[in-house]
């Protein structure tokens, strides 16, 4: 028997980020080619070698949730369930009358980092009976998508991805199909991620991914330019409302775009490495492609990975040759994590968002610091100026440490 295939469209979203904590905000900050890239605040970082990141500034859970539930959470479940709120309300979507029929799925990479780390230096310096009893449901990474449901009182769908750098996207795509296939009529999907405390920034710093560039933070993240040295870490949340069409239509909410295709590939290269070929992640856009009934030449914005690395910028240009074969060199393709830098878990929905509303809104954001191109990542990769175009097509592009590719597709919504 074969079941009907339902549409998906995007109905809400919601955004906390290095550029604001509201999709207007970050949105002007983005397509203005703002920088969220300056010194670590968040702690002493001293004795590293790396000073600098994308943090979120001016968030207050307790404008989202009481005082008691946000002492309760680590801050990337805080950012996760600010950003459901967000979404919910955008939306106009009622919880209560369809509880069971509303889920939450929302991914993180390495969940309560910072409490984790906080929590270990207590023990060692007050002894294991002091350890808050809370630790392990403040860092387990399932906790965004936990405090989602808690908070907003979804009782459908409950699930978390855990695929690093692509968790996000992973996590929208599995809450499109769980629509698709009638598990629920409406999900909130995403990512969340606060790894900037001094364990985060020394891990990452010891595999040399990160950027050095201490002493110009705001060109330290500068995908597919000749001059790149790593990726700067950032944080934050992007939470999408995916909603059945007819669900979204009936209660006359406002459609931001349809979710058409999700590709997914597998590296099975190497650990942190990506496949230098690029074949696996342009079967990842292949699958999204076919899922979706496109072709190539339909894609008129991608949303690329472009985490600023040496090697992984130049795999994803040949992913999307690869790919898109003779219309890589039309289509307008632009990082923003050379602007909130790499967000890690949260990346893939951050970006669906922009996605969204690149078609949404007919901009496309800029790659920043793009000022010497590698001759080697030779697309078009929007350098420096926003650019004003009608987008009727946009894919985002995730690939994740452990050989995870991801592909999102989304479209101007059409009755």
């Amino acid at each position: 028997m074969v079941l009907p295939t339902r549409r998906v469209v995007v109905s809400g979203m919601g955004l906390v980020t290095p550029l604001g904590c509201a999709v207007d905000e970050f949105w002007n900050k983005l397509t203005a080619g703002t920088s969220a890239v300056a010194g670590i605040t968040k702690f002493d970082h001293s004795r590293l070698s790396v000073h600098i990141a994308a943090e979120v500034k001016d968030f207050d859970p307790t404008d989202y949730m009481d005082k008691r539930t946000a002492r309760r959470m680590d801050a990337f479940a805080a950012y996760a369930a600010a950003a459901a709120i967000m979404a919910r309300d955008a939306a106009g979507m009622p919880i209560a009358p369809e509880a069971e029929r509303i889920g939450a799925l929302v991914a993180s990479g390495i969940g309560g980092l910072t409490t984790f780390q906080a929590e270990v230096e207590k023990m060692i310096d007050k002894g294991p009976e002091r350890v808050n009893p809370l630790l392990i449901p403040m860092i387990i990474p399932n906790m965004g998508a936990a405090h989602v449901s808690l908070e907003l009182g979804t009782k459908g769908p409950l699930s978390a991805t855990c695929t690093a750098c692509a968790a996000g996207s992973n996590a929208i795509g599995d809450a499109f199909e769980a629509i698709r296939r009638g598990d629920a009529v409406a999900m909130f999907a995403g990512g969340s991620e606060a790894p900037i405390c001094t364990i985060g920034v020394a891990g990452f710093a010891s595999l040399r991914a990160l950027s050095t560039r201490n002493d110009a933070p705001t060109e330290a993240s500068r995908p597919f330019d000749i001059g790149r040295d790593g990726f700067v870490m950032g944080e934050g949340a992007g939470i999408l409302l995916l909603e059945e069409l007819e669900h979204a239509l009936a209660r006359g909410a406002t459609i931001h775009a349809e979710m058409v295709g999700y590709g997914m590939s597998s590296d099975s290269f190497h650990m942190t490495a990506p496949d230098e070929t690029g074949e696996s992640q342009a079967r990842a856009m292949t699958n999204a492609m076919r899922q979706a009934g496109i072709g190539p030449e339909a894609i008129d914005y991608i949303n690329a990975h472009g985490t600023s690395t040496d090697v992984g910028d130049i795999a994803e240009t040949k992913a999307m040759k690869l790919a898109l074969g003779e219309h890589a060199a039309k289509v307008a393709i632009s990082s923003t994590k050379s602007m909130i830098g790499h967000c890690l878990g949260a990346s893939g929905a951050i970006e669906a968002a922009i996605a969204v509303l690149a078609i949404e809104r007919g901009v496309i954001p800029p790659t920043i610091n793009l000022v010497d191109p590698d001759p080697e990542c030779d697309l078009d990769y929007v350098p420096l100026t926003a650019r004003a175009v009608t987008v009727a097509v946009a894919a985002s592009n995730s690939f994740g440490f452990g050989g995870h590719n991801v592909t999102l597709i989304f479209k101007r919504f059409e009755r």
